[in-house]
């Protein structure tokens, strides 16, 4: 071997041995200052409430105060870019969900791609989507809801929270899965749709358990069915749409992401403060008195479903021409 070649090789494995002590250095001395975590919605929706909730819990956990920022606008894409954007070290992370970080660049150009600039942490919450209509709409079960939107022949609306929304979407999956048609009705967001519900202006909506409390407390809307495959203890004794549609599924998750150069020890350690908060009673209570299941998750896990979720939207928002 020339001098030249030995001084080469000598020069890769000693970046290599820097590279591989660099990332235990890092996490023994992780966390040394504030956390901010980006939630990229307004302040006082569910995944704002979701992640305050928690909080405090990380914060102990992990020994420093944990910032929430609110960063909304463009359907969340502008605050999960600019987590995408954000140094590698474990210090800006994003409270992501299903839409900004799994689905949101098949409706829309994204300065962002959701698997390559994101390292997934875990899951905090996942919540079924659910059928709900108003007292006056004559159908007791799922079954008996679909032959009555078949009788109205495209005469009657479906509400969402948005436009390229989960509710949107999961309307436009039942539309094709129960061989039906609803006209979608967006609104801004949870507050105008129970507005539009009560008021008569919409025969139905998928909604989740935090967006369907209000409308649900009034009396005068009920749910039909839960979007998950088997029933959930998450909205007791409530039938599955999948027993009326074979195949019928749909949830929402909540869960924390981390810029793609995040060393994967800082990522162990803040999986472990998520799994110690969402493991605590008085959290898990919290989630369920919203109708939302407390769960963590690994880091595979999550990237997994995130896979999933663009394999099963990405045909959807095709075949609706969904776009934002």
């Amino acid at each position: 071997m020339s001098s030249v070649t030995r001084r080469a090789a000598l020069a890769v494995a000693a970046a290599a041995l820097a590279a591989g002590l660099a990332s235990p250095a890092l996490a023994d001395g992780y966390p040394n200052k504030p956390i901010r975590i980006i939630v990229p919605y307004a302040a006082g929706g569910s995944t704002d409430q979701l992640a305050r909730a928690i909080q405090p819990a990380m914060s102990e956990s992990l020994g420093q105060a944990i910032v929430i920022e609110n960063r909304p606008g463009a359907g969340g894409s502008l605050g999960t870019d600019q987590v995408a954007k954000a140094p590698g070290d474990g210090y800006t992370i994003l409270f992501g969900n299903t839409g900004p970080s799994a689905v949101i660049s098949l409706m829309r150009k994204t300065p962002y791609d959701e698997l390559r600039d994101f390292k997934p942490i875990s899951t905090v919450a996942i919540t079924p989507m659910i059928l709900a209509i108003p007292n006056d709409v004559p159908a007791k079960t799922v079954k008996e809801f679909v032959a009555y939107v078949k009788k109205a022949n495209g005469a009657l609306n479906i509400g969402s929270v948005g436009n390229g929304s989960l509710s949107h979407m999961t309307s436009e999956y039942f539309n094709t899965m129960a061989g039906v048609r609803l006209l979608h009705v967006p609104y801004n967001g949870g507050g105008p749709l129970a507005t539009a519900m009560l008021g008569g202006q919409v025969q139905a909506a998928f909604v989740t358990g935090l967006d369907g409390a209000t409308m649900i407390a009034s009396g005068k809307v009920r749910y039909l069915g839960v979007g998950t495959l088997q029933p959930t203890p998450v909205v007791p004794g409530l039938p599955t749409i999948a027993q009326d549609v074979p195949g019928f599924r749909s949830s929402a998750w909540f869960g924390m992401l981390a810029p793609r150069g995040t060393p994967d020890d800082v990522v162990a350690r803040l999986n472990a403060a998520i799994v110690a908060a969402v493991a605590k009673p008085e959290i898990r209570k919290m989630f369920a008195d919203r109708n939302v299941e407390a769960r963590s998750s690994t880091p595979a896990e999550l990237e997994s479903i995130i896979k999933d979720e663009i394999g099963q939207w990405k045909p959807v928002i095709r075949d609706a021409k969904i776009e934002m």
